[in-house]
């Protein structure tokens, strides 16, 4: 079993070598990262026992969190031409991706890991301008295409940017990152999950001398894993001055320099987590969870 996930820009300095890792354009979305707010608030859940009403008994909570790496990568790149008629948007897009594939196979990329797909083609407008009348009319097409690299090494993105550079392809959408056997990491989830809540039902036995039956009833079992695309946050930093109208008049305009804005990968709070697997985290991760509540009854 695979889990997609896409990690995102990080500059890590490793002795004298300096890793990069790419996530593209896709952190400017806002939709990734509502979705993102909307998932961290999610993972702040409950970690103190919850009594039964009838005083039977409690339900004792764990929630787990593991930080993984993915095991491969596949990077999008989208691919863009304009002409007066389809056939001319897709002569240019197909000489375009022929020198890519070239650049892709010089560098050792297989054909099997790079894939073509057309995404959209629409008119294009522009206006004509008669007297004091702009009238719009349709000045030809433009297609879209996307083209997917897929590799193991994530040092390799280097040499894949550079021979997007020589073709002309500057849209680096984003970076999938899959991490294999996802199977596994919940069935390791679920073993902490299941250790953490015996440990704390034996603190109240000990601290409290409260006696539990043997039989145990799972209440509910939610996993949840936060992508690097959701998991970026985004600020713009800088000090600005103030215009005073009294000096310069309302005949001046002022221009405002560009502000950079700056994206970075966001981890969960460990303080919402019990207990957090691979804590420190160096590279943006597949962050996955688990929520988990188990029914003790009261021995009587």
């Amino acid at each position: 079993m695979k889990a997609y996930v896409s990690l995102f820009a990080c500059i890590i300095a490793v002795s004298a070598e300096v890793k990069a890792q790419t996530s593209g354009n896709v952190v400017y979305s806002e939709t990734n990262r509502a979705e993102a707010s909307r998932r961290m608030v999610k993972g702040a859940m409950s970690l103190g026992a919850i009594s039964l009403p009838d005083n039977s008994g409690m339900i004792i909570p764990a929630h787990v969190q593991i930080n993984v790496k993915a095991d491969e990568y596949v990077a999008v790149f989208g691919l863009s031409q304009e002409g007066r008629t389809i056939q001319d948007c897709n002569q240019k897009l197909n000489a375009q991706i022929e020198k890519f594939a070239g650049e892709l196979k010089n560098i050792g990329a297989k054909a099997d890991d790079v894939e073509v797909d057309h995404t959209t083609q629409t008119r294009t407008y522009d206006y004509q301008i008669a007297g004091n009348v702009a009238n719009e009319k349709a000045t030809g097409f433009v297609v879209n295409k996307t083209a997917s690299v897929h590799f193991k090494e994530k040092e390799w993105m280097n040499k894949l940017m550079a021979a997007a550079a020589k073709s002309d392809v500057y849209d680096l959408i984003k970076v999938d990152y899959l991490v294999n056997n996802a199977a596994a990491v919940r069935e390791k989830l679920f073993e902490e999950g299941v250790r953490i809540i015996k440990e704390k039902a034996g603190r109240y036995d000990k601290t409290l001398g409260l006696k539990f039956r043997s039989q145990l009833q799972v209440i509910q079992e939610n996993y949840n894993t936060i992508f690097p695309t959701e998991a970026y946050d985004s600020y713009t930093a800088f000090e600005g001055a103030r215009v005073s109208e009294s000096v310069y008049g309302n005949r001046n305009r002022v221009k405002e320099a560009r502000k950079n804005e700056t994206f970075f990968f966001n981890t969960q709070d460990p303080g919402n987590f019990d207990y957090v697997i691979n804590p420190v985290v160096t590279e943006p991760v597949a962050q996955f969870s688990l929520y988990l509540q188990i029914k003790y009854l009261f021995d009587k």
